[in-house]
């Protein structure tokens, strides 16, 4: 008798299989071939973006080799090749051309490239941060303390990476328009980090003492300034 009930329960339970399936069974297929074409696509987009961001990075070495070789226009023209690549291609190798046309006496020019850098929100932080430092050296050159100023200032926080770099290009931007208090004020934020790397150090206490030696101390600087 229990053979007989196991049969009419798996029959029951076939009959509510085959109905699911008359009812269900066109979509289950339908998921399965998105899942499938899904993967596929998916896979078939990283091997897109690891190929052209391997193309990308041998394009970018040719350039710095080219540039190194002394061949600094060809090198500038896959700089600019690469501006259409993938990854973080286009932002680095802007950075690097920029480089190049500082390197080569087309200040302005790079200037303006590590500005846009440094203002766009599209790129990373830290690019931007290398971007602003950079402007700031090439400033420090062709524009005034206020110019300088707007462009690293913001990096001369407490727990800013870059704070020293920045804080050393303001002071000599102080110094080199007349304005001695802020030049020293600047120099004593780089003395009184911890943190400071030794060569930044190095390099502000040559320009405090020749600050000290034609202004005397701070208390002096009335005095020395009068003789």
């Amino acid at each position: 008798m229990s053979d007989i009930f196991r049969e009419v329960d798996e029959d029951i339970r076939k009959e509510k299989y085959r109905r699911l399936w008359d009812r269900y069974g066109i979509w289950a297929i339908m998921v399965a071939v998105l899942i499938v074409a899904g993967t596929g696509g998916y896979r078939g987009w990283i091997y897109w973006q690891d190929t052209q961001s391997q193309n990308a990075g041998d394009m970018f070495f040719e350039a710095v080799t080219l540039s190194e070789e002394g061949n600094v226009d060809e090198a500038l023209a896959i700089f600019a090749e690469l501006q259409d690549s993938v990854g973080g291609y286009p932002q680095i190798a802007r950075l690097r051309e920029a480089t190049e046309l500082a390197r080569t006496g087309r200040q302005t020019e790079a200037l303006g490239i590590f500005d846009s850098l440094s203002r766009d929100s599209n790129v990373d932080r830290a690019l931007q941060s290398v971007a602003s430092i950079r402007a700031g050296y090439l400033a420090v050159d062709l524009e005034d303390y206020t110019g300088v100023a707007d462009r690293v200032e913001g990096l001369t926080g407490p727990d800013d990476p870059f704070r020293a770099a920045a804080r050393e290009l303001l002071a000599l931007s102080a110094w080199n328009n007349g304005d001695v208090e802020t030049a020293r004020r600047w120099i004593s934020a780089i003395q009184d980090d911890p943190a400071t790397p030794t060569g930044v150090t190095q390099r502000v206490s040559i320009l405090s003492e020749v600050i000290r030696a034609r202004y005397g101390a701070p208390s002096e600087q009335g005095t020395g300034a009068s003789e």
